[in-house]
């Protein structure tokens, strides 16, 4: 079997393995690319605030330092707890409203109280 040199390093689907999709990948790349050219600009003025590169590599790029980082699993991706929809929070917003002002006590206020 042959194999043959790809202009990604590590292979796109060794990464893929780590996330759940091509769209998460290119996220968790993107995101990480810019804290590590964030924290390379920092550098001169001394501030320190960014996460510098978690690995040692020979590329320059930093999209590729945060692909590396993903492939040695440094950088690992997480998901966040998904949002209440907009319409939801305004109906219990309007529900509040509408007891407040009848004066009644909802039969969630009552068992707190």
């Amino acid at each position: 079997m042959r194999r043959y040199d790809t202009l990604m390093n590590p292979e796109i689907e060794g990464l893929l393995d780590t996330t759940e999709s091509k769209f998460g990948l290119v996220v968790l790349g993107a995101r990480r690319a810019r804290q590590i050219t964030s924290y390379f600009g920092q550098l001169g003025e001394g501030l320190g605030a960014s996460v510098p590169p978690q690995i040692t590599s020979t590329s320059r790029k930093p999209l590729s330092i945060a692909f590396e980082e993903v492939s040695v699993e440094k950088i690992v991706p997480i998901e966040l707890p998904d949002e209440p929809e907009i319409e939801d929070v305004v109906e219990a917003e309007a529900e509040v409203l509408v007891d407040q002002e009848s004066g009644e006590i909802s039969p969630e206020d009552d068992e707190s109280a």
